[in-house]
């Protein structure tokens, strides 16, 4: 192999993109030589690439691969235990792949390689999707009125929309779905993930496990979801950013009920008028000034969607929203605790997992048993 690319100046840098975690690293110049080996197109990827590591996901593990003239994305499993099915790198390329000609917004996909050997786990690469994308503040660069802020907002739910309107069997999608029953599997699925994760500092959710249960509706219609549908998961025009362009982080994403998915959605939906100790954790921008409430946005989507829904059916899928992301979390959690992990971001999420069961609690309260 050639020495390493020379990188690109500072000014240059991309946002989130830092140096990789000790526990993170992998053989950059066995990548280099695999992808030498297996990209279907190879023009600009001489050399060894500089692999800078993304920050902010709690999940998978997201690296930049950065060549002198082609930026690259590659995607794999985190170490430590981890939930059966979940971190399946195959489905998330396979998915993309099959979605792109239908759904102008997922990224070009490069390459899988499903030889663990190469850097200990499967692992997939493709093409990065330049824009800024909304984290827990807005990018440095975008400013936005509060007009330009409720117009990014409306986008970004319009795209939510157009993904549930998506042609699954046009797209060679249809066997990414276990068929009817999809709300009966992910109440019993998440309840046996939470139980298998907890720790002596976390809540128990056995009364909101009950109340699920209970209270589970029918499958109102099967869809293409993509099952962690959040701001800081869209990329934006750089040249208008209140207009999305790219959809990232699929590793979730199945045939479902879309209304599953429109509170997973809302469950990361920090406002302004929150309380403080919640407002610790958000990660994305829905506190700004012109960003519509979690209830503006759920009328949005239903009025958009066509579905009607009384306060006491929307509860549901409200109170699994936040379940699911206590879930995911405790998993989290539950690898920094066992020192799986030693990203110190994770740390305070057994809390996260108390605030989330307690705010679970006032909404089953408010609708009653």
């Amino acid at each position: 192999m050639s020495e390493p690319s020379t990188p690109r100046s500072a000014a240059e840098r991309v946002p989130g993109a830092r140096e990789v975690r000790a526990e993170d690293a992998f053989d950059a110049a066995a990548v280099a030589d695999w992808l030498g080996e297996h990209a279907g197109d190879r023009a600009g990827m001489e050399g060894l690439p500089e692999v800078r590591q993304f920050s902010g996901g709690a999940s998978n593990l997201t690296y930049l691969l950065r060549y002198p003239e082609r930026d690259l994305i590659l995607r794999r499993p985190p170490a430590g235990r981890k939930a059966k099915g979940a971190h399946d790198m195959g489905r998330e390329y396979r998915i993309q792949s099959r979605l792109a000609p239908v759904f102008p917004y997922v990224p070009a996909m490069v390459a899988f390689c499903e030889d663990a050997s190469v850097i200990g786990s499967e692992f997939y690469v493709m093409e990065r999707l330049a824009g800024p994308i909304p984290r827990k503040e807005l990018p440095r660069d975008v400013s936005l009125s509060p007009e330009e802020v409720r117009r990014l907002c409306v986008n970004v739910l319009d795209l939510l929309v157009d993904l549930h309107s998506v042609d699954t069997d046009a797209a060679g999608l249809a066997g990414f779905g276990r068929g009817e029953g999809y709300v009966a599997r992910q109440v019993a699925g998440w309840s046996e993930r939470y139980r298998g994760a907890r720790t002596w500092n976390a809540g128990s959710f056995e009364g909101v496990m009950a109340w699920l249960e209970a209270n589970q509706p029918q499958d109102r219609r099967t869809c293409l979801i993509h099952n962690d549908f959040r701001f800081d998961n869209v990329v934006l025009d750089a040249e208008d950013p209140t207009r999305p362009v790219g959809l990232l982080d699929w590793e979730m994403a199945t045939l479902g009920d879309p209304l599953m998915d429109l509170g997973g959605a809302l469950a990361y939906w920090v406002e302004a008028g929150d309380d403080p100790l919640f407002r610790l954790f958000r990660r994305q921008p829905t506190h700004l000034e012109g960003m519509l409430t979690r209830a503006e946005a759920r009328e949005y989507y239903l009025e958009r969607s066509g579905i009607r829904l009384t306060e006491r059916e929307w509860a549901f899928y409200e109170v699994f929203g936040l379940f699911r992301l206590a879930v995911i979390c405790q998993q989290i959690y539950f690898r920094y605790h066992h020192r799986q992990t030693t990203n110190r971001a994770f740390r305070f999420f057994w809390l996260a997992c108390r605030l989330l069961e307690r705010r679970c609690g006032r909404i089953i309260r408010r609708v009653g048993s």
